[in-house]
């Protein structure tokens, strides 16, 4: 019976436990309550992929306004995919929260990180699960507004000056989706996203590619696609542990779907990508994200920086498959999609435990980690490999993947050049090793012992999953596959 609302229960759990923890107030309660909340959710999307799994579409009509007149909840395997992500990664971080943010956040604030963090989900799964454009817009407000007040949480003033410069970026780009989705409404009369594609055939060409580019770099500001990214790095450093972990496993692949939603299954690829420039503008910001800031990330003196550089640079690799334009590098997009939350998600929460017991993320901190946390240090250089895309890791299907949609179509120089970005993060991920290994902790590093259990636990599944992952990807690529040719299939 509550199959039947899976989609709304799963947006439901987390938006009712918000305003729950605000009565709680109590910060035991408050986490108590997000976590039942989260694995709520984590129940509900695995039921979705799996009603999903045979290329079934869910349609659930809220009240009683049916499409298109009414808000639909449509989902079919790639938003049902994309849902979890967000799920099991809440799910994943809350027993983190409980000694990560004791720390770094004060104890009054507690029950309001909760009750924000219920809100950043809720709004990341509604945009996933919304079938009503404007309704995305508003389920994007809930989880950004919610995300700028998790950052500025960050007991470092900077954190503050973070939020609001993606307070700013984050504004300008819904307000140009918004504009974008106005200018589509007033050609198709309609707000319903699969109203919308049997539409568009018959609005103004013009019209509609306008109402595309301000989608398009609207949601490119929310990916932190270069050089959209500036807001990104400051916001990943600056931030509680916890909350850089979740935002970079979650906040830009959901952006990344929606514009994957936009190209393949609204507009549809021939309108995209066929006699425009679309797809050489896309492919050549792909390769400059995969390259320029993976190079600034290696003159980086704060690892949760070179973190966040690094994850403007694995965009690179998400975009391009996009650029493509085909069920191959589609499906290398959302594999890595995938790959990349694991991995980015798991050395966030490594490195949270670090900062925890040495006082903070700068590499003089953590020099000598490789004596005093020998098991986090060892995890994080896991970590690191995936992100290189070494053979035994997630990142290395993800990567391999891309480079045989790229080969597909006869682009040697294209593979050549992964190969090549992939060895610039052999250079930051070697700065830690070095730092780690091969340098004395500093005289007022804490005594050899790691992080709390709870903390540890958490980050090290997701470490774990990356190995997993890299030696058995029969799972991770059946629903690649599935979502990507559930998206392909709107391509006219």
């Amino acid at each position: 019976m509550l199959s039947q609302h899976a989609p709304v229960l799963l947006v439901a759990a987390p938006l009712i436990a918000a305003p729950l923890i605000v009565l709680v107030r109590r910060s035991e309660l408050a986490w108590l309550l997000a976590t039942v909340a989260a694995l709520v959710s984590v129940v509900f999307s695995i039921d979705l992929i799996h009603q999903t799994s045979g290329g079934q579409i869910i349609s659930y009509a809220m009240g009683s306004w049916e499409p298109p007149l009414g808000i639909e909840y449509r989902v079919d395997s790639a938003n049902a995919f994309v849902a979890f992500i967000v799920a099991a990664m809440a799910l994943i971080v809350m027993p983190y929260c409980r000694v990560s943010i004791a720390a770094e956040v004060r104890r009054e604030e507690h029950y309001l990180f909760y009750s924000l963090m219920m809100l950043c989900i809720a709004g990341l799964i509604g945009i996933v699960l919304t079938g009503d454009a404007f309704n995305l817009f508003v389920f994007l407000e809930i989880s950004s507004l919610s995300t700028y007040v998790l950052i500025a949480m960050g007991r470092d003033r900077r954190a503050v000056v973070s939020a609001y410069q993606y307070l700013l970026m984050g504004t300008i780009g819904a307000s140009l989706y918004v504009i974008g989705i106005g200018m589509l409404y007033l050609e198709t009369g309609t707000l319903n996203l699969a109203d919308m594609a049997t539409r568009l055939h018959m609005a103004d060409t013009r019209a509609l590619l306008a109402g595309l580019a301000f989608i398009t770099v609207g949601v490119s500001l929310k990916i932190a696609l270069f050089p959209l990214h500036l807001w990104l790095p400051n916001a990943y450093a600056y931030s509680p542990s916890a909350v850089s972990a979740f935002l970079a496993a979650t906040a830009t692949k959901v952006s990344i779907y929606v514009l994957m939603r936009f190209f393949f299954s609204i507009f549809g690829a021939t309108v995209v990508f066929d006699s425009r420039a679309t797809g050489a503008i896309l492919l050549a910001l792909s390769l400059a994200a995969m390259f320029i800031p993976a190079v600034v990330a290696i003159y980086q003196a704060n690892v949760k920086r070179l973190l966040a550089y690094s994850s403007v640079s694995q965009i690179g690799y998400i975009t391009l498959g996009i650029a493509l334009d085909s069920v191959a590098g589609t499906t290398a997009a959302l594999v890595h999609l995938f790959n990349h939350a694991l991995t980015k998600g798991g050395l966030f929460l490594v490195l949270g435990g670090a900062v925890l017991r040495c006082g903070g993320a700068s590499l003089d901190r953590l020099a000598g980690l490789g004596r005093t946390m020998p098991v986090t240090a060892f995890a994080f250089v896991i970590g690191g490999l995936s992100l290189i895309g070494i053979p035994g890791t997630a990142g290395f299907i993800s990567k391999w993947a891309l480079v045989l949609a790229v080969m597909e179509q006869g682009m040697w120089w294209l593979a050549a050049a992964i190969v090549a970005s992939s060895l610039i993060a052999v250079i930051y991920v070697w700065r830690f090793v070095e730092i780690a290994y091969f340098r004395d902790p500093p005289e007022d590093a804490p005594k050899p012992g790691e992080a709390p259990l709870s903390m540890m636990v958490p980050a090290l599944f997701m470490i774990g999953a990356c190995i997993w992952f890299g030696l058995d990807s029969g799972w991770s690529m059946d629903l690649a596959l599935r979502a990507a040719e559930a998206l392909m299939e709107g391509r006219r």
